[in-house]
């Protein structure tokens, strides 16, 4: 039976997902939140938080409320862009931040590439 790594509150979250370091008694789950199943999406989820203080901001602009709800919708194309085109510099520094290999890779995924170049090296002897 496998205990789930100590998980940050709700607090610590939110700092998490603004870039602090959580404490070494977590690393296990930064590791698995890093590399584990669902981990873009999980980034992507992260990558929005810092943005929801500005997305409220401009619903609060003077106007029509189409108009309002145009400049968050761009705001958030724009926020999910940037947030996907940096995944992988980001989370490379994430895991260097948390004192692990910046190119550490999801285990299940790791061993998938490493039978694919073995079936790839056997069939072209390469």
């Amino acid at each position: 039976m496998t205990r789930e790594p100590r998980r940050p509150g709700p607090i610590r979250w939110i700092g998490y997902a603004f870039g602090r370091r959580l404490p070494d008694s977590m690393r296990d789950w930064v590791r698995r939140d890093l590399t584990g199943d669902h981990a873009a999406a999980r980034h992507v989820l992260r990558g929005m938080v810092p943005f929801t203080p500005l997305f409220a901001a401009f619903l609060l602009f003077p106007g029509e409320l189409w108009l309002r709800g145009s400049m968050v919708l761009l705001a958030l194309l724009l926020a999910l862009f940037y947030t996907v085109a940096f995944m992988p510099m980001n989370r490379a520094h994430r895991l260097a931040k948390h004192g692990f290999p910046q190119d550490l890779r999801n285990p299940a995924q790791a061993r998938r590439a490493d039978a694919d170049r073995a079936r790839y090296a056997a069939r072209y002897g390469h």
